[in-house]
């Protein structure tokens, strides 16, 4: 068996001192395969988006050792933390995120100009992107213009557009009513399937994270059950 993609080992993440002190995570570990699409799940304060935000790189856990790839990233620096982001990491969140006064192609071109690339280079990347997610045609529509399953598609585009090893998602279709949810939950299993994206998904909604392949549940900081979902949803259900 290949070594996994990330690995989380005896993970805990403290806030405060004294009396104030909270520890949100308590010694986790968490093993990911590339090619999975797990859903984390947990009620509000079990832990689940502290670490989403450390396997994001977005905060550094207060002990324990976390390895993307088998390099140790809590060892990593500011600077080269923002590097792994940019390189190997897609986000996607429930609010769009999406610049108001700028097209789809635009948006989707961001993360490309941030990295230096040429002109030519970012609107054929975001084409693609877009192409991808089914909005081969939109191009040129301001956020205004779309409705809102299709800015979310805009915003996984956006997170596609530097060929990210791992999307993480993080209650992608808490803004969505139930038919663009479903839309975008297919939408996420088909990048996984069949361009092979490790997806990591925040959700509360039970229907959501039933398309996932696999199930982890935070409680109290600590991880309270971690199982293979044996019957996903159907991606076309309606």
């Amino acid at each position: 068996m290949t070594a996994p993609l990330i690995s989380l080992r005896g993970v805990t993440k403290v806030y405060g001192s004294g009396q104030a002190e909270l520890m949100a995570l308590k010694g986790i570990d968490l093993d990911i395969r590339a090619g999975e699409f797990v859903a984390i799940m947990g009620p509000s304060g079990s832990g689940k988006s502290t670490a989403m935000n450390i396997l994001g790189c977005l905060d550094t856990p207060s002990a324990g050792q976390y390895l993307f790839q088998g390099a140790h990233v809590e060892a990593l620096t500011r600077d080269q933390r923002a590097l792994l982001r940019r390189r190997f990491l897609g986000f996607v969140f429930q609010g769009f995120n999406l610049l108001p006064r700028t097209s789809a192609q635009e948006n989707v071109e961001l993360p490309l100009l941030y990295r230096g690339e040429g002109a030519a280079r970012r609107r054929a990347a975001a084409a693609h992107a877009l192409q991808a997610v089914g909005l081969g045609g939109w191009e040129h529509h301001m956020p205004s213009e779309l409705s809102g399953g299709q800015q979310q598609r805009v915003a996984i585009a956006r997170a596609l557009v530097t060929e990210p090893a791992v999307l993480l998602a993080d209650e992608p279709t808490g803004n969505l009513d139930t038919q663009r949810s479903r839309e975008i939950m297919a939408l996420l299993r088909e990048l996984n399937e069949v361009h092979g994206i490790t997806v990591l998904m925040i959700t509360h909604e039970p229907d959501m994270a039933a398309y996932a392949r696999r199930l982890v549940r935070f409680v109290d900081g600590a991880i309270a059950s971690d199982v293979p979902n044996t019957e996903p949803a159907l991606a076309g259900a309606a």
